[in-house]
This record gives structure tokens, C-alpha cells and sequence, in this order.
């Protein structure tokens, strides 16, 4: 999850009534407190996350902040600086709850794919496809760090909640996102390569040499053709278009399609989605199906964009 304004209340939860469990506004649910300690100080877990860069060959373009008492973990820009902002407190709690060391980390990592993928340059908020591409991150770090999938799925496993809200998707969600991630780069390990996609990731301060593409929105991925929950989208075009889609037809998020290339993205919660292109003096929106390929064409004489089905 990440912050638009470090002023948004640090302590504002939402409660599930069924459960009587306070969930932090990054959609887990706060652990018991832990009577033992395992991320010690800022020292600690700057080592653990600079484990993590290496595994991925990715260069830190974040700074990591110690607030203990808030019970969360988010990313956020502040004065131009990007920070990972965490309670000490919290991930030792999660890694009591969940019994493994691996529960902070995964965190942790999760947090780390919101500045990877520059989602909170946005400065929209968090919104479900951008959690679950965070998730798929952390899925894929795990793995590079030696986490066997049922440590990758720990914390969120123990801490995950059971249903999706308007910002974050419910724990199977993302459980099957950290599992893609994870499979992701076992596949590619096995393979002996280093990237699980072709996709490329501009304005990504850190540049990384091997950036990790795991399976979500924007994926370029092969093994999309033969899957019917996901949208492909051919820009026809002699030059890069910025696209805006969504997942629910209210918040809506860039997506630059290359010249001439596909654009495959599968979104969790919903049967379809939605592709906002410039009309006239707006937008027009186009509902998408899933398992369909789509082209956007421009008409010359109306100087407008369009969606056309590529029937089967």
C-alpha cells in the first residue's frame, strides 16, 4: 500500500465487524502483540533490504523510515524523496503471527514493488491492480531471496483480509498474485534467466539490469495467449500512446502501449475492464472483455481514437 501525504492519519483503521480486528488502511489485519524481536533497529532492516536489491540487481531509490506505534508499512514520497515508512513493532509482530521471519520481509518487499513500479508517483492512491503487482513483486523477491512459496504467502496468509475493499483485493487475491510472482522466478531460475517479461520500466529511478516483470497488469507475458481472464490491446500506431484503464470503471491508471505492440494486462476482481481514450473535447470509455483482443485505431478525419474487437 502507499500514502498520497504523510498527513493522512497514520492511525486510522478500518474495522470488520464480523472479526472485531482492527485492519491497517494497507488492508491487513494487525497481528497480537509479539513478545519477541526480530527486525531490531533501522540498521537491521536496512541489511535485509539490501539483500533484497541484490537479489534482484536493483539499486536502492528509496529511504527506509522507523515510526514505531502506527502499526503499518507504506510507501510514500515525501518532499520529492521516496521512503519505505515502517513500525519496528508491527513486522515483529507479523513474523510471531505468522511464525517465520519471512512474513516481515515479505512485507517489506511488497512495499519495495510500489517504488519499483513508480505507483506512488502517481499520487493517486493505492487502487487493487497496483496492490496486486505489488504482491506479485514480493512473491518474486521472496524467491530470489531463498523463501519457499508457503513462506512467501505467510503474512499474508495470517494477516491478508478475507474480502476486497474499493482500494485493496481480499487475501486469495493476493495470494494467488504472491504465487505468480514466486513461480515467476522459480521459472526463471530454472531457465536460467534473469527477466520474467519484456516489458520495460521507464522512469524507474533505481535501473535495475534485471528487472523483475512478475504477471499483472501490463505483463507482455507468453502464457497470457492461452489464458481466457486476460485482455491483450494492439496500439496501431507509428509511436508510444499513453492509455488510461481500470478494473472497476472509477479509477483509472496510465498504461503506455508501445508502437505497434501489444498491451496485456489481466485485472483479478472483475469479469472486465475499462479503456478510457481522448474524444473529442474528453474521454470515451470502452468496456473490455475478458479473453478478447482488442485494436486502437485512430480515425484521420475525426481525429479520434477507437476500439475495435479482433474477432477470432
Amino acid at each position: 500500500m502507499f500514502k498520497r501525504l504523510i498527513l493522512l492519519p497514520l492511525a486510522l483503521f478500518i474495522f470488520i465487524s464480523a472479526y472485531a480486528q482492527k485492519v491497517t488502511p494497507c488492508g491487513y489485519i494487525i497481528p497480537p502483540k509479539s513478545l519477541s524481536s526480530k527486525f531490531a533497529s533501522v540498521y537491521e532492516a536496512k541489511e535485509v533490504v539490501n539483500n533484497m536489491l541484490s537479489s534482484i540487481q536493483w539499486q536502492e531509490n528509496f529511504s527506509l523510515r522507523e515510526v514505531n506505534g502506527m502499526q503499518n508499512a507504506y510507501a510514500t514520497i515525501i518532499n520529492g524523496t521516496r521512503w519505505i515508512v515502517y513500525d519496528n513493532n508491527f513486522l515483529e509482530d507479523i513474523d510471531e503471527y505468522a511464525k517465520t521471519k519471512w512474513a516481515s520481509m515479505s512485507i517489506v518487499a511488497h512495499e519495495m514493488g510500489h517504488h519499483y513500479y513508480n505507483h506512488v508517483v502517481s499520487n493517486r492512491g493505492s487502487s487493487i491492480p497496483l496492490e496486486l503487482e505489488a504482491d506479485a513483486f514480493s512473491g518474486y523477491v521472496m524467491q530470489k531471496m531463498g523463501a519457499t512459496l508457503d513462506q512467501a504467502l505467510a503474512a499474508m496468509s495470517a494477516i491478508g483480509t478475507p474480502t476486497a475493499t474499493s482500494t485493496h483485493p481480499a487475501k486469495a487475491n493476493r495470494l494467488s498474485a504472491i504465487t505468480r510472482g514466486w513461480n515467476a522466478a522459480k521459472e526463471n531460475k530454472d531457465a536460467g534467466t534473469a527477466n520474467t517479461g519484456t516489458q520495460t520500466n521507464p522512469g524507474n529511478t533505481g535501473n535495475p539490469t534485471n528487472p523483475p516483470n512478475p504477471p499483472g497488469p501490463g505483463s507482455t507475458q507468453t502464457n497470457a495467449d492461452n489464458d481466457p481472464s486476460w485482455i491483450a490491446l494492439y496500439m496501431q500506431s507509428t509511436k508510444d500512446e499513453t492509455v488510461q484503464l481500470s478494473d472497476d470503471g472509477k479509477t483509472y491508471q496510465p498504461a503506455v502501449i508501445k508502437a505497434g505492440g501489444a498491451f496485456v494486462f489481466k485485472f483479478e476482481i472483475y469479469q472486465y475492464g475499462w479503456l478510457k481514450l481522448p474524444y473529442y473535447n474528453g474521454y470515451r470509455t470502452y468496456k473490455l472483455l475478458h479473453g478478447k483482443d482488442y485494436t486502437i485505431l485512430y480515425n484521420r478525419r475525426n481525429k479520434n481514437w477507437t476500439v475495435v474487437e479482433i474477432p477470432e
